[in-house]
């Protein structure tokens, strides 16, 4: 049951329901041609030296590419799982500890990737 203005609004009884929707979608379409791209540079790379490799990720372009890429996956995994998360897990204390686990483990993942990145780019 929705009042008028939440279906105006488009949102549910949790109120951010067409926004979780809409960014998972958004996150899709990005991952496209992102993920293309950095498919590309890793296959040029396949086979190549240390030097070769370190030069290429150290071009501004294909770390701007790969940094996009990384952000826009690690939203989506956690946009993703959140849904299987609430769908599938009945128990609410169990479902808050997964989600929360979900969060961390993305932030985890996005922080440790961004890092590994940057060290590269800028040989810290």
């Amino acid at each position: 049951m929705k009042t008028p203005l939440g279906r105006v609004r488009g949102m549910g009884a949790a109120h951010s329901g067409a926004e979780h929707f809409w960014l998972q979608r958004l996150t899709a379409v990005a991952n496209i041609p992102l993920l293309i791209g950095f498919l590309i540079v890793i296959v040029s790379l396949v086979g190549r030296g240390h030097a070769t490799v370190i030069a290429t990720l150290t071009n501004p372009f294909v770390a701007i590419l790969i940094l996009a890429a990384v952000i826009s996956v690690v939203i989506h995994m956690r946009l993703g799982m959140q849904v299987i998360i609430e769908d599938y897990v009945h128990s609410e204390a169990l479902k808050i500890l997964l989600l929360m686990a979900n969060t961390f483990l993305a932030f985890g993942i996005g922080l440790a990737a961004i890092y590994a990145i940057l060290k590269i780019n800028f040989g810290l």
